[in-house]
């Protein structure tokens, strides 16, 4: 056999045994440091090596001298190659715990810091990931924090807004049973306005159960946006009448949507009773329908209340906001735009509001139906 063949054989034969002793040692430790299998590692390429080199000095018979040489400098390459892979085990074991403490720190409710000193590529990636983890996060537990005031400050309106009805109702049922009522009549019809604000309010109530549990029922069908603005116009109408507003429908484009009629007939009858209980008397409310620039149909809404703060606009649409207690209404437990929103983004559209001078713009953009 060719000697280089040979050569080859043998140290393949010595390097093959030590590898598979050191897979075995590997499997051993895999629990441990990882300065602990770094050091393995090492020890395995330099042991290969020695037997490798051993196993074809005893084939080739050298001399004790040149075993001897050979043997010295395989050892001193192992002593350079465990303390490399000892620091270097090290060095990664201690930029891992600095990544498990910043870690730790955004798993108790704060947000992730990467640690200063640089670390490897795979911990610079993973350090990459907690940071958008950590930030994913903290816009969770915003959510959630306003989520929880909107809960708590919805039980408590609603807490008083039937603690009012009742109170009255019990008044004027007491005063027709004891036969003091002065205008029986009178109380029987103020009983039963009453009786129909309080359905309208566990209506609103049920309806927003459905939309945050997601099982709101809509039966599209396709409609005219002229037909259903002048729908909701002629319903708002005797509202406006009697508070003294005005409601004009301009620039109303007769666009097709695909829609739930009932529903989208609900989202702008509560932008219009919302929009003329805000506008003062000799005010103005304006409705408009026209197709956007992108394809899209916006709804708009124009009211003459003033504005609303700005600080004050990103919850225009939270369950239970209604404002400053100026703005309140007489009725209602702030569930109208809450109810909007939850509709609109059922069509996969979105509900927004602005500011304009004199007043406020609220606009509901629906995709346009397929042609």
């Amino acid at each position: 056999m060719n000697d280089t063949l040979l050569i080859a054989l043998y140290a393949f034969l010595g390097a093959a045994g030590t590898g598979l002793a050191g897979a075995v040692v590997l499997r051993v430790v895999r629990h441990r440091s990882l300065t602990v299998s770094m050091a393995v590692v090492a020890a395995v390429g330099v042991v290969a090596m020695l037997a490798g080199t051993l196993a074809v000095a005893w084939a080739m018979f050298l001399s004790p001298h040149d075993l001897t040489v050979v043997t010295t400098v395989v050892a001193m390459a192992a002593v350079v190659s465990l303390a490399t892979a000892f620091l270097l085990g090290r060095w990664v074991v201690a930029r891992s715990r600095e990544l498990a403490v910043a870690a730790r720190s955004f798993g108790d409710g704060g947000s992730f810091a990467a640690p200063s000193v640089p670390a490897t590529a795979e911990l610079e990636s993973l350090s990459r990931e907690l940071a958008a983890t950590s930030a994913r996060l903290a816009e969770s537990r915003e959510r959630e924090r306003a989520l929880e005031t909107s809960r708590r400050e919805l039980v408590a309106w609603i807490s008083h807004d039937l603690r009012t009805p009742l109170a009255g109702l019990r008044a004027m049922s007491e005063a027709l049973e004891d036969g003091v009522a002065a205008d029986p009549g009178r109380y029987l019809r103020q009983i039963r306005t009453e009786v129909e604000r309080l359905n309208d309010m566990v209506g609103d109530l049920f309806e927003l159960s459905r939309i945050h549990a997601g099982t709101l029922p809509l039966s599209y069908a396709r409609i005219s946006l002229y037909d259903l603005v002048g729908d909701a116009l002629a319903g708002a109408d005797p509202l406006a009448r009697e508070l003294g507003v005005r409601l004009v429908g301009d620039r109303i484009e007769p666009v097709p949507v695909e829609v739930d009629g009932k529903e989208m007939s609900r989202v702008l009858g509560n932008l219009l009773v919302n929009a003329i209980r805000r506008t003062p008397a000799d005010g103005t409310v304006a409705v408009a329908a026209e197709r956007a620039a992108d394809g899209a149909v916006v709804l708009s809404v124009t009211d003459g209340c003033g504005g609303i703060p700005e600080e004050d606009l990103p919850r225009v649409f939270d369950t239970g906001w209604r404002g400053s207690h100026a703005r309140t209404p007489p009725a209602g437990a702030g569930l109208g735009l809450a109810i909007v929103r939850g509709i609109v983004e059922a069509h996969q559209g979105r509900a927004t509001v602005q500011n304009i001078p004199g007043g406020c713009r609220f606009e509901v953009v629906l995709p346009v139906a397929a042609s």
